[in-house]
């Protein structure tokens, strides 16, 4: 089953992934409808696309401001030697670490927090402090949040080349 998942990823595959980022609440018979297959039909292909790890999850957006965290910063650590193992831990236990990402360059750490103040931040940014340098940025504003994976222009099918209509065909 190594290589199965790429076979969903044809045109049809594409379209499902395409209208299931855009709204993962879309109905079954509705997702057929939209991409030319019958309910069943794309039923099936969802549930392959989830069982070879194409498809994650489904995620509620939530506003951060609404639900008591109107802060988001990212935090760049840079760690050295033992304390990669400690960092990821503390971010794993942290439940205003919203993502975490381990990075290539100065810094050994991205990660993204939400808080509900300055002082909140001041507070977490003291679980990770003895352990690492760190530098912090407080997002004012997010002119693009989340963007759908679309299919690389390198994946799409090659087109067949066109018949000349020549005097001698």
């Amino acid at each position: 089953m190594s290589d199965d998942w790429k076979k969903l990823l044809d045109d049809v595959g594409w379209a499902i992934l395409n209208e299931l980022q855009q709204n993962a609440r879309v109905s079954f018979a509705e997702l057929g409808r939209r991409v030319g297959l019958s309910t069943p039909a794309v039923l099936e292909r969802v549930r392959r696309m989830e069982e070879t790890g194409i498809i994650l999850g489904y995620h509620a957006e939530l506003d951060g401001h609404k639900v008591g965290m109107p802060l988001t910063a990212f935090i760049r650590l840079s760690v050295t030697g033992n304390l990669l193992q400690r960092v990821i831990a503390i971010a794993e236990k942290l439940d205003e670490v919203l993502e975490c990402h381990r990075v290539t360059g100065t810094d050994s750490f991205v990660i993204k927090v939400g808080v509900s103040s300055v002082e909140h931040l001041q507070e977490l940014f003291d679980k990770f402090s003895p352990y690492v340098a760190t530098t912090t940025s407080i997002i004012l504003s997010s002119p693009v949040t989340r963007r759908m994976i679309v299919r690389a222009p390198n994946n799409k099918k090659p087109s067949r080349p066109k018949r000349s209509r020549g005097l001698n065909s």
